[in-house]
């Protein structure tokens, strides 16, 4: 796998602009899922009232993005259809666009994108890598929508029954670097595209420990370099806690990400992974007498 030739030193999001050369500070993006079945958090916010609450208090803590999902992707989660999904997000999606953060819908269905980017979407969050056409069809109708391409060995039915790499590293950057590659010849320029390496999706507790070792392999495909360990299985494994103890894990997780290249972290505990953010940001940034 070749690595980009003229890699984009920013990302380009609809109304938002994040530019790493300048303002190299790592992202924070908050997830809020409008879900009853998500492994963490599903069904405390699964009232179009409780989401937007929930959405401003992450806003209010640091987060830059705020990342709507409707549908649970948890291993063996069952699918919804796209009106559902289109009735749980797109009136949340409608209340949050004056809130002044980038935000960004969480799908795999070309139906869903089309809406929220009729509505103003900064950012189009496809777990599935934009392998259908219609979803590269969606994103390339746009001049300015952020993408984030993820991924994923098989669907969130299958994915963990007995995941399999030759070199999960080669594998998922040849992936993901075929896939920046399509999207380019369909006319969308490499400054909207971010890549994520699905920790978790697909992968065994080695699979993202190795992944995490050696991100920064990643980097040479997109400066912009996102990231989701928030109280993922690999975690619960390491220390034996459940999802919902996760906080501290989940925070060293994503600064030991930041450390290896990752420039958007997402994440469920907003406000102490904006301070651990402020911390390392102050070490690499500031002058020191």
């Amino acid at each position: 796998m070749e690595a980009i030739a003229t890699k984009p030193t920013a990302w380009r999001c609809g109304r938002f602009y994040f530019d790493w050369k300048h303002h190299p500070t790592p992202v924070v993006m908050g997830i809020l899922n409008i879900t009853p079945d998500s492994f963490s958090d599903g069904g405390k916010f699964f009232s179009h009232q409780q989401a937007i609450d929930h959405a401003y208090q992450m806003i209010e803590d640091g987060a830059q993005i705020i990342d709507v999902g409707g549908e649970s992707t948890r291993p063996g989660a069952t699918p919804i259809s796209a009106q559902e999904e289109q009735d749980r997000v797109l009136p949340v999606i409608e209340k949050l666009q004056s809130a002044g953060v980038a935000l960004s819908i969480d799908t795999y269905k070309g139906e869903t994108m089309r809406l929220a980017l009729d509505m103003g979407i900064d950012i189009l969050n496809d777990i599935s890598g934009f392998q259908d056409p219609q979803n590269i069809s969606v994103a390339s109708s746009s001049k300015d929508v952020g993408l984030c391409i993820m991924h994923m060995q098989n669907t969130p039915q299958t994915m963990q029954a007995q995941p399999s790499y030759q070199n999960v590293i080669e594998d998922v950057g040849q992936f993901l670097a075929q896939k920046i590659d399509q999207l380019s010849r369909h006319g969308i320029e490499r400054e909207r595209i971010a890549i994520d390496p699905g920790f978790g999706f697909g992968k065994t507790v080695q699979h993202n420990l190795t992944l995490l070792h050696r991100l920064a392999e990643l980097q040479p495909y997109s400066s912009s370099l996102l990231v989701g360990l928030s109280r993922k299985k690999t975690l619960t494994k390491i220390v034996g806690d459940d999802a919902n103890s996760l906080t501290i894990a989940s925070v060293v997780a994503a600064i030991l990400a930041i450390e290896r290249g990752a420039k958007v972290i997402r994440v469920h505990d907003v406000k102490p992974s904006v301070q651990a953010v402020k911390v390392w940001s102050a070490m690499h940034f500031e002058d020191f007498p």
